[in-house]
């Protein structure tokens, strides 16, 4: 077959590629460009790259280097409009309005598996190749989309957003190896870049301050830290978007005289009146949730029946998490929890599983602890 990777600069899709190769496909690599730092106004210089190199230009050589050493054809393509229109917009509404979005899962479905899809296609190629750990078995007529060999790599999290269709044309060449043998791998084949680090932040953005990073998109706005069980005031914070529920560093409150530190985390965002509550204690009660609603649904293969009992994840690398799932319509969800689940948030993906099978998954709209809507 004639396949094109997706070739990031990493050691993942450095041995995806040539897996491909070794299986006798004929192979194509394709550097994304998805973020144009200069022109966004928040390129941070790094000293160890020289202030005029950016992160992602860095990539792009380790990206050519590999090709090289592969002896595979390397294309270069821009998606900076696409990104931006698609992800990154989609980023600053969920946090303006308070939530916390998974920008990585809207890359991969309107990104990596829709705009390079359609120009890996227009390639003629027969499909396209990513170095995900995931795995994609076929039954009936069908693709689906499991877990990877690798438990604590695997990254169907986020892919619970593409279609049947994107999928039948996707392989993930590392389905069933895991971390260490693919930087064996590397370095045998000698790669530069067998023990470059795992990429971190967010996809195609990379590694920053986040906080600071947002506040050039969304202005600070100071308001109120409230300790939600007895109304009191202790402390500022810079903008309640800027924090997450269950976050407990960077809150800068300190311990209280005559009071055991046990620690204050974020459990609830008032967006209106500019207020961030917290509370004591990383079991505190206002920490969990019991159910929730997920809209924006979006299903790979099967569709849970209505009253069915399945696994959800809530965040990446969490375990599974029993929910029963009920459907209000064809675009909304209610989950039940099998027991009070903790920092449960909105913004973020709910993601459907059957045993080693990503159903697929929605956003989080809203969460309840005993009846009462807590987010």
């Amino acid at each position: 077959m004639k396949i094109m990777i997706g070739l990031s600069g990493g050691v993942d899709s450095a041995v995806a590629a040539y897996l491909l190769k070794k299986q006798g496909h004929e192979v194509i690599a394709c550097f994304m460009r998805n973020w144009d730092a200069l022109a966004n106004n928040d390129y941070l210089g790094n000293p160890t790259l020289g202030e005029s190199q950016c992160p992602q230009e860095v990539d792009y050589e380790d990206a050519v280097k590999v090709a090289q050493l592969l002896d595979i054809p390397l294309l270069r393509i821009d998606f900076v409009k696409e990104y931006w229109d698609d992800v990154f917009s989609y980023l600053i509404r969920e946090y303006k309005e308070g939530r916390t979005p998974n920008p990585d899962i809207f890359c991969n479905k309107y990104i990596k598996f829709d705009a390079f899809l359609k120009f890996a296609l227009s390639h003629n190629v027969d499909m396209i190749a990513m170095g995900h750990y995931a795995k994609r078995v076929d039954k009936d007529g069908k693709a689906y989309l499991l877990k990877s060999f690798d438990k604590n790599k695997d990254q169907t999290y986020f892919l619970s957003q593409i279609s049947q269709e994107q999928l039948k044309y996707s392989l993930f060449p590392l389905g069933d190896i895991d971390k260490t043998e693919v930087r064996r791998i590397a370095h045998e084949l000698n790669l530069n870049i067998a023990d470059k680090k795992d990429s971190t932040g967010i996809c195609f953005i990379g590694e920053r301050n986040f906080k600071q990073f947002l506040q050039n998109y969304i202005p600070a706005q100071k308001g109120k830290i409230v300790d939600i069980e007895n109304n009191r005031v202790l402390g500022e914070h810079d903008g309640v978007m800027y924090y997450t529920l269950g976050q407990r560093k960077g809150l800068g409150i300190g311990g209280i005289h005559g009071e055991a530190a046990k620690g204050w985390f974020v459990v609830k965002k008032d967006v209106k009146n500019n207020i961030l509550y917290v509370a004591s204690g990383d079991e505190n009660e206002f920490l969990y949730s019991d159910r929730c609603y997920v809209r924006h649904l979006n299903f790979i293969s099967d569709i849970p029946n209505n009253g069915e009992h399945i696994n959800c994840k809530f965040r990446y690398r969490q375990q599974d998490n029993g929910v029963t799932i009920n459907f209000v319509n064809e675009d909304t969800v209610v989950l039940i929890f099998d027991k009070p689940y903790k920092a449960v948030t909105p913004g973020q993906a709910a993601v459907f599983y059957k045993d080693d099978i990503c159903l697929g998954g929605g956003l989080i709209d809203e969460i309840f602890y005993k009846n009462k809507r807590i987010g």
